[in-house]
């Protein structure tokens, strides 16, 4: 049977996805994980596996085209099923096999006014179909717009989208739900009133400014650290330390490493081995549970001018400095060209953000939900500090701790922030 290959879904936030570029023509075998796309989503530019190995049969989205999420995009046949389709092919449009595959008509039925066959002869067979009528289509929408739909108890039928095909979007259901339709139910007392979608409602020019458009992976940023923010209970610790001996340690690294190590990747080493020994701060809250994660995957937020991308290494407490300086140099360079993989920006457990290189002395970051901690690193800068009782210019460091206080309470979030000082002040700790 052939093999479905949809429009992934990456994000919670994301509803829709660009096929940018097809990396194989129909016709063409394709082994399972090899690139068969590329897409843009709310994430980031990426390429996207083939899921099984075979042929690669029609291709239903052209490269171009914006699609909802879950959406077929094309097929993948077995060497059996592609011989039988050319033996019997029936010539028609691109567009006409999507419209039969959605519907579930027989092209071989379909007569064409003319050869190929177009898409109004489809849509006429099926008007025409009065014996066994084909039952409605479904109105196209977005997941996260048909569960917002059922939640609000509104029908989506009649209801006009304004995404890619007139797909109904998240923002439509809220804005026809704003608009009083009668259909809808009513919200329970106590019921949180929903926003729109940021970005779902047009900011007209005005003598101050005008309005600016908004890439889709800044809105996504956006609607994330919002959700984040306004549904997450977050604290902050702080905890200020002299970095001489990180710096020596770091300097040491340097002259007898393979690869460029840099701070940044001593600092995911440090952090994967603290969570090691304090796992209760490498946890998510999740449908109103805790979840502890079982691997330690660290999350790098990386800045772009559209947005921010947080790529992840794998495994950290068990990488070596060259191999995370591999892994977080080979990431960010593919972030960079826009060519991450799903698996690049999926799983991650716990973030580091930072700004150091910018000048930024010390700042609080907003959780990346659902993780429950992230840790904020601005520069490393001469202080004049007490030295055994005498005062002394030493290099130091401000580190931020934000936590979700429904998976971590304070005295837990300042054992694992001690544990992190003592491997920044001691980095031989880290080998023992």
């Amino acid at each position: 049977m052939a093999t479905q290959v949809i429009m992934p879904v990456l994000g919670m936030a994301q509803e829709t996805g660009k096929v940018v570029s097809w990396l194989k023509h129909p016709g063409e075998p394709v082994a399972a994980g090899e690139p068969l796309m590329e897409i843009e989503t709310d994430k980031a530019l990426m390429e996207i596996p083939a899921p099984v190995g075979g042929i690669l049969g029609s291709i239903l989205v052209p490269a171009g085209r914006e699609v909802p999420v879950a959406e077929v995009v094309a097929l993948i046949l077995t060497p059996e099923e592609y011989r039988a389709q050319q033996a019997g092919r029936v010539a028609a449009s691109p567009l006409a096999p999507r419209i039969a595959g959605e519907t579930g008509t027989d092209l071989a039925r379909v007569k064409p006014v003319g050869k190929p066959i177009e898409k109004v002869d489809v849509l006429a067979y099926l008007k025409n179909q009065t014996s066994s009528p084909v039952a409605p289509r479904r109105a196209p929408a977005s997941p996260k717009a048909r569960r917002l739909a059922a939640e609000l108890g509104l029908d989506l039928v009649g209801l006009s989208g304004s995404g890619p095909e007139g797909a109904i979007l998240a923002a439509d259901v809220l804005r026809k739900t704003a608009e009083g339709n009668p259909s809808a139910t009513p919200a329970r007392s106590g019921s949180p009133v929903l926003a729109p979608d940021v970005g779902a409602v047009a900011v007209p020019a005005t003598q101050n400014g005008q309005q600016q458009p908004l890439s889709a992976n800044w809105r996504a940023m956006a609607e994330h650290m919002t959700r984040s923010w306004t549904t997450t209970p977050q604290f902050n610790l702080q905890r200020t330390v002299n970095a001489a001996r990180l710096l020596a340690w770091h300097a040491e690294v340097a002259m007898h490493s393979t690869r460029r190590v840099t701070l940044s990747d001593l600092f995911v080493k440090i952090a994967a081995m603290a969570l090691k020994q304090h796992p209760a701060n490498n946890s998510a809250w999740v449908d109103g549970r805790i979840v502890r994660y079982a691997g330690i995957h660290i999350g790098i937020a990386v800045a772009f001018d559209d947005g921010l991308v947080v790529p992840v290494v794998h495994n950290a407490d068990r990488l070596g400095l060259n191999e995370i300086a591999a892994a977080r140099q080979e990431l960010v360079e593919r972030a960079r060209a826009g060519r991450l993989r799903p698996a690049d920006i999926q799983g991650g457990t716990f973030t580091i953000s930072n700004l150091g290189m910018y000048g930024v002395d010390s700042f609080t970051a907003i959780l990346n939900s659902p993780q429950a901690a992230i840790l904020a690193l601005g520069r490393i800068a001469e202080h004049f500090v007490p030295v055994a009782g005498q005062p002394a210019i030493q290099p130091m460091l401000t580190m931020n701790l934000s936590l979700d206080h429904r998976v971590i309470d304070g005295a837990r979030g300042a054992r694992f922030l001690q544990t992190l000082a003592d491997f920044i002040e001691e980095p031989q700790r880290l080998i023992k």
